[in-house]
């Protein structure tokens, strides 16, 4: 069976332009870019180099672009493609920085007992595949941006509105590593594009996995502390005993089953929101003679678009009282940090044309991916008030290595990348090269 055109439901004009942009776009081009993307190191915070880089590929392939710092180790990058002035505007964004390090004074022991080739910012090619840190996600998925960008600004496509592509620091799920500022994780770099000027009436963010999605899920950071007695080893039949270490084992345990309970009552469209207890701290590691007055741990929430971080706090104040009076460990909590789920009007132009590209270039109709519990920019681009989707590539699935979590996070198909780089490119002259009224936007 021949391999669809991916060209159905395009009039001839936007046929023509699609087609020649698309004759742009090579295999060989989109390993060059993610094999340099992935060769630049950027983890949260330090994303400067790499927005420097891309910034520079763009302004080489003949794309108005600029590198845009948050200070002096952290920035986005930028291009532009103008239209005419009449159009609608669109953005294709990607964040830029790695979830991990990439260096085992950070990464380890915690990643596992060693960094391995595909944990490391330095790519390696086998045959269709590029294995780096971050190679999939998110460099590979910038690297489509990039891609599209280049393809449509060289097929010489007549824009009526701008074509905006966005590189985004601080995507990752990460409050600061180092340094002065704290906010350099959890979306900043994308709001701060926005902050300065760079808005658009739709966008498309691309991140893993390949289908359209116009929801996401959002997420509320708590602590808790479990209190408890400081003693001595020496003391413990002597003296009051109160481990917080043993009594937090058994909170984190009574939460274990809560999460599983929460999901299924939050499970809803195509999201299924987790919890997880992501992180442990108490007693001296170079005392182990003594007890800690205290045990205290973090615990990442994700909460569906209809539940708000109000509501998610009172749910597990709610849940933390119960845990308390069965254990009768005491307890303190509070929510540290939030960001709301949100949702796009499935109705909406961008989510229509996304969803038409997918079913073009399958030729069946489209399959949304449920039960997701993770969260990108999106939900910064949406909560501005711009329409967002979210489309990428699926996980690699075959490889002469196994496909853990991170190594699905390090290794990507340029294959997959060329039909990711086609989809953004499809939506993009279906958007960016039609008139504002088309759309029912006067102004």
């Amino acid at each position: 069976m021949s391999e669809p055109d991916g060209l159905a439901g395009l009039d001839d004009r936007r046929r023509d332009w699609v087609t020649a942009a698309w004759r742009q776009v090579s295999v060989d081009r989109l390993r060059e870019l993610i094999v340099r993307l992935v060769d630049v190191p950027s983890p949260t915070g330090d994303e400067a180099p790499l927005a420097g880089h891309i910034a520079d590929t763009l302004a080489a392939a003949g794309v108005e672009a600029g590198k845009q710092p948050l200070d002096d180790r952290q920035a986005n990058a930028w291009g532009r493609l103008r239209g005419d002035g009449g159009g609608v505007d669109l953005m294709l964004y990607a964040p830029i920085d790695t979830l991990t390090v990439g260096d085992e004074r950070e990464d380890l022991p915690w990643i596992g007992p060693e960094l391995r080739a595909d944990m490391r910012p330095a790519a390696r090619v086998e045959g269709d595949l590029v294995i780096g840190l971050g190679a999939s996600n998110p460099k590979g998925h910038a690297a489509c941006v990039l891609m599209a960008a280049e393809a449509i600004h060289r097929a010489g496509v007549p824009l009526a509105g701008d074509l905006l592509v966005g590189f985004g620091a601080g995507g990752m799920p990460t409050n600061a590593r180092a340094g002065a500022r704290r906010n350099t994780g959890q979306g900043t770099g994308c709001s701060f594009l926005l902050e300065q000027g760079f808005w658009t009436d739709y966008a498309v963010i691309a991140k893993p996995g390949w289908a359209v999605s116009a929801d996401e899920v959002g997420l509320a950071w708590f602590e808790v502390t479990v209190h408890g007695t400081h003693t001595y080893v020496g003391s413990r039949h002597r003296l009051p005993y109160r481990n917080p270490i043993a009594a937090a084992g058994q909170v984190i345990e009574h939460l274990e089953r809560w999460f599983e309970e929460y999901a299924a009552r939050h499970t809803e469209g195509t999201v299924a929101p987790q919890g997880i207890v992501a992180a442990i701290e108490g007693g001296w590691m170079r005392m182990a003679a003594v007890t800690p007055a205290a045990c205290r741990f973090r615990v990442d929430l994700r909460l569906s678009p209809n539940t708000t971080p109000a509501q998610a706090r009172r749910e597990f104040s709610a849940a933390m009282t119960e845990i308390a009076e069965v254990t009768g460990a005491e307890i303190d909590w509070d929510m540290i940090l939030s960001i709301p789920g949100t949702s796009t009007d499935p109705d909406s132009w961008v989510c229509r044309s996304a969803i038409d590209a997918w079913q073009a270039l399958e030729a069946r109709p489209h399959e949304a991916i449920v039960g997701n519990s993770g969260a990108t920019d999106a939900n910064i681009l949406r909560s501005r008030g711009i329409p967002t989707v979210r489309v990428g590539m699926p996980k690699v699935a075959e490889a002469p290595f196994p496909i853990d979590f991170a190594a699905g996070m390090n290794t990507v198909d340029v294959r997959a990348m060329r039909t990711l780089t086609r989809h953004l490119i499809r939506v993009a002259v279906d958007t960016t090269t039609r008139p504002r009224s088309e759309m029912g936007l006067v102004i």
